[in-house]
């Protein structure tokens, strides 16, 4: 009798604290959600993207993706910083924009939060006023302008964006569609 007594009273308590959990994680979702979607390097974001006229959100939800805010993050392919920049595709983008860093420290250059916002940023400006679509923009982003003009000619994707679920490189695929659900996020987080 004792231990059924007991082994209820556990019951009980393991009930009770589940129940307690549950409930901070409902008064907290928003803190827990913005721990998950956080703005670092808001300064640098919040003045390229008014530069640049890319919305802020937009970027924070690819830095996300692309370095999960680690400044210091490289690829295997050789994808350098919080945007993840090719060397070459950074240097162009320095080139044709006089931006103001060394093109033959590109890679040091590239490992500067500000700096790595700025390139990626204008990047992504160039890419957004070209495709006029987010998520084709995107995709141009991850696999390449080419590989997406081919994709359009061919008529495998829509100019408009509508049918992004035919990106037929899975990376790509996944990726556009990742940040265009985090960018979601963060529009209603930070709303």
């Amino acid at each position: 009798m004792l231990t059924k007594l007991l082994k209820n009273k556990k019951i009980l308590l393991i009930g009770c604290i589940l129940i307690i959990v549950f409930v901070i994680i409902i008064l907290n979702k928003d803190n827990l959600l913005k721990k998950m979607y956080p703005k670092k390097y808001e300064t640098e974001v919040t003045m390229y993207a008014e530069k640049y006229q890319v919305e802020e959100n937009l970027i924070y939800a690819l830095i996300k993706a692309e370095s999960n805010f680690n400044e210091g993050a490289t690829s295997h392919k050789g994808a350098i910083g919080l945007m993840q920049l090719m060397e070459e595709t950074a240097k162009d983008v320095v080139r044709k924009n006089a931006l103001e860093l060394e093109e033959e420290n590109i890679k040091n250059e590239l490992l500067i939060p500000e700096n790595n916002i700025n390139v990626g940023t204008k990047y992504l400006s160039t890419l957004l006023e070209k495709y006029q679509n987010k998520g084709i923009a995107l995709a141009a982003y991850n696999a390449g302008i080419g590989t997406v003009d081919n994709w359009l000619e061919k008529g495998i994707i829509k100019s408009d964006g509508s049918d992004i679920e035919n990106i037929p490189f899975k990376e790509t695929n996944q990726y556009v569609r990742k940040i265009l659900r985090d960018y979601e996020i963060y529009c209603a987080l930070y709303a």
